[in-house]
């Protein structure tokens, strides 16, 4: 009799522990009921997640903003200073926790995006990165003309984006460049005729790859101008709508293009060094910069709290592409996407 029982008790405390079980990783799966201006927030953690994603988009846009901190873009609780964002947020995915966890400047931000990968390249564009960039592995893969692939820049030294020191893409499946005011070593130029250049370009080319760097509100905030930082991050923020309303009315590119609007960095946070004029270090001003995706493919009306790398941008671009980087360090953000 005290065997059965003791049996009984063992099934019976089997099952309970069975049932928590399930009840804890059930919990574990549900997304936070909070909401964000009325949007759906989710800050569950499913990176490692393995499953298929099926992508409708065939063309990846990524919108540079330079050097803007997040505490005047969607740090700042109103959305002030980039009104349309606030609004192309119903539209796509804002990522609240996305961070440059590398060197803090606009070449070392703009190649961890490139290539997936954190480097210590010279500021001025001494230096080109070392490794491929996703363009240079969607070129080789695809074999199409270089003109379907731009970097369009405010900067001129962004120039460096099409190159890599890699022996295998080194001078090869290099896209088309249209940097500073012209090329490399020709200085900096105006916001406004580099988003002029980019609608000629997407007008008349029709790239499928195609990076934007707009140089403000960076360039403003060296000058210690917060005046006219702001006014940058306005302008940019305007900039980056109309790209959106553009690609929503073409054929060629309308339910067929993941946008990517992010930083390559931030700047110090008050209280530390000069503030919002300089950028640079570890500090979390510096680090924490803004992303937000749009697309077929982007779930629409949604919050991400997880904690994301730039680099786990690239990662999610090849992912989008179906291109394998062989040295991308990146993961990419499965939770931003509908499959």
């Amino acid at each position: 009799m005290s065997r059965c029982l003791s049996i009984l008790l063992f099934c019976l405390l089997t099952y309970l522990l069975g049932c928590r079980k399930d009840i804890a990783i059930t919990s574990q799966k549900t997304p936070i009921g909070n909401t964000y201006n009325n949007i759906i927030i989710d800050s569950t953690d499913t990176s490692s997640v393995n499953h298929p994603i099926n992508y409708l988009a065939t063309k990846v846009i990524l919108i540079v903003i330079d050097g803007p901190r997040y505490s005047e873009t969607f740090g700042e609780p109103s959305h002030a200073y980039i009104p349309k964002q606030n609004l192309l947020m119903h539209d796509g995915t804002l990522c609240t926790q996305m961070y440059n966890n590398g060197v803090t400047n606009t070449v070392n931000g703009h190649t961890a995006l490139c290539t997936g990968n954190y480097e210590s390249l010279d500021n001025f564009g001494l230096n080109i990165p070392t490794y491929p960039s996703y363009m240079q592995y969607w070129l080789e893969k695809t074999g199409k003309a270089s003109n379907k692939v731009w970097v369009i820049a405010s900067k001129d030294k962004l120039q460096v984006l099409a190159n890599t020191t890699e022996s295998s893409y080194n001078n090869r499946f290099m896209p088309f460049t249209d940097c500073g005011n012209s090329g490399m070593g020709s200085g900096y130029r105006e916001d406004s005729t580099t988003f002029r250049i980019a609608m000629s370009v997407l007008q008349l080319n029709q790239p499928d790859l195609l990076l934007i760097n707009f140089k403000e509100p960076d360039w403003s905030g060296h000058q210690a101008n917060w005046t006219n930082y702001l006014e940058g991050i306005r302008a940019t923020d305007e900039y980056a709508w109309q790209i959106w309303n553009y690609i929503q009315s073409d054929p060629y590119y309308k339910d067929q293009t993941e946008v990517f609007i992010t930083n390559d960095h931030g700047r110090h946070h008050d209280g530390n060094a000069d503030g919002f004029v300089s950028h640079g270090d570890a500090c979390y001003g510096c680090r924490h910069i803004a992303f937000l995706a749009l697309g077929p493919d982007i779930k629409t009306n949604y919050v991400c709290r997880t904690a994301y790398d730039q680099i786990d941008i690239t990662s999610s671009i090849a992912s989008i592409l179906q291109i394998k980087m062989g040295y991308n360090k990146g993961k990419c953000m499965k939770d931003i996407f509908n499959n």
